[in-house]
C-alpha cells in the first residue's frame, strides 16, 4: 500500500501567510499539519510517500529532509530530544510537481508512475485526524474485505450540501454515485466524503478516458466522474470516519483545530485551561 499527499494547491484562504508559506506548513502549534498526515500513513504501515506539489512549495521538500547543520548542533550536545524532532519520516518520501493548477483529478493522474499497480490512499491535507485507529488503516481494512475503492465518510456534517455525498447501494456498503456540491435538499444521503479515499489502479484508465473529454476552459478538472464510473460497476465502497476530524480547509476551522490539539497536550491543555478560566470559562471544555 502507498500513500499520496495532494499538496498543490495556492491555500488562498490563508493570504497573506500562504504567498511564501505552503499552507501544509502552517502549524498547529509546534507540528505542521503535513506531520498529522505522515504519522497516520506511518501508523497504518505506508511507508512509501509521495507528495504531489507546485514550484511554490519547496519548504515541504526542505522540511522533510534531514537538517544537517542542526542534526551536528544538537549531536556535540547530547540533546537526543531535540535531535528526535528533526528527524525526517522514516519512509520513503517523494515528489512530483503539479505544473498546472488544472484540479485534482489531473493532480492524481501525475501519481501514476509512482504508484504503478499498487492500491494507493489519497489524503487531503486539510481534513486532520485524530484517534485511537488511524484513518488510513480504517480504509485498508475494509479495502482488504472488499477489494474495492474506498472512500472516508463523515455523517451529516454542518453545511453538508458543501461537499461531496453519496448515494448507499441496498447492502449498506456500496457506492452507487458520488454527486459534489449538491443543492440543499437534493442530497442522495447525509454521508459527506472527506478527505481520504483508497484507490485501487483501476481509477486510472477512468480518470484518463474523462481527461481526454475535459475542456480545460471550463475549469479544473476533478476526481468524481472517474469514481462513478468506479462505482457504477460496483467497485465503490464506503467507511464511516471513526475518530475526530480536524478541518483546517479555512482560517476559522485552522484555529478551533489549534485549540482542539492543544488539549489533547498536557503541558497545552494546562495552559489552554488557565487562561478559559481566567476569561471566566469552564476548563476542559473546547
Amino acid at each position: 500500500m502507498k500513500g499520496v499527499i495532494l499538496a498543490a494547491g495556492y491555500g488562498t484562504r490563508f493570504l497573506p501567510v500562504t504567498k511564501t508559506i505552503p499552507k501544509e506548513m502552517l502549524p498547529l502549534v509546534d507540528k505542521p499539519s503535513i506531520d498529522f498526515i505522515i504519522e497516520e500513513f506511518l501508523g497504518s504501515g505506508i511507508e512509501e510517500i509521495l507528495v504531489v506539489t507546485s514550484r511554490r512549495k519547496k519548504a515541504l521538500e526542505d522540511y522533510l529532509d534531514r537538517e544537517i547543520e542542526l542534526e551536528s548542533i544538537f549531536g556535540a550536545q547530547g540533546a537526543q530530544s531535540r535531535l528526535e524532532t528533526i528527524r525526517p519520516p522514516r519512509a520513503g518520501i517523494f515528489f512530483v510537481r503539479q505544473q498546472e493548477m488544472l484540479g485534482t483529478g489531473h493532480a492524481l493522474m501525475t501519481t501514476r508512475p509512482f504508484v504503478g499497480e499498487d492500491p494507493f490512499v489519497v489524503a487531503y491535507p486539510d481534513d486532520l485526524h485524530i484517534g485511537e485507529v488511524p484513518l488510513a488503516k480504517q480504509l485498508i481494512d475494509v479495502y482488504k474485505r472488499t477489494g474495492c475503492s474506498v472512500l472516508a465518510t463523515v455523517f451529516d456534517p454542518p453545511e453538508v450540501h458543501r461537499y461531496g455525498t453519496i448515494a448507499i447501494a441496498e447492502d449498506g456498503l456500496h457506492v452507487t454515485r458520488l454527486v459534489e456540491k449538491a443543492p440543499p435538499g437534493s442530497e442522495p444521503s447525509r454521508e459527506a466524503s472527506l478527505g481520504r479515499f483508497l484507490y485501487t489502479p483501476e481509477i486510472f484508465p477512468a480518470l484518463e478516458a474523462g481527461w481526454k473529454k475535459h475542456d480545460p476552459s471550463g475549469g479544473e478538472y476533478f476526481h468524481t466522474d472517474a469514481v462513478n464510473t468506479l462505482a457504477a460497476r460496483g467497485k465503490v465502497v464506503f467507511r464511516r470516519w471513526e475518530g475526530e476530524r480536524l478541518d483546517t480547509g479555512k482560517p476559522d476551522g485552522f484555529f478551533r483545530s489549534i485549540l482542539r490539539y492543544a488539549q489533547s497536550v498536557p503541558e497545552l491543555k494546562e495552559v489552554y485551561d488557565r487562561f478559559v478560566a481566567e476569561q471566566g470559562g469552564e476548563p476542559g471544555r473546547s
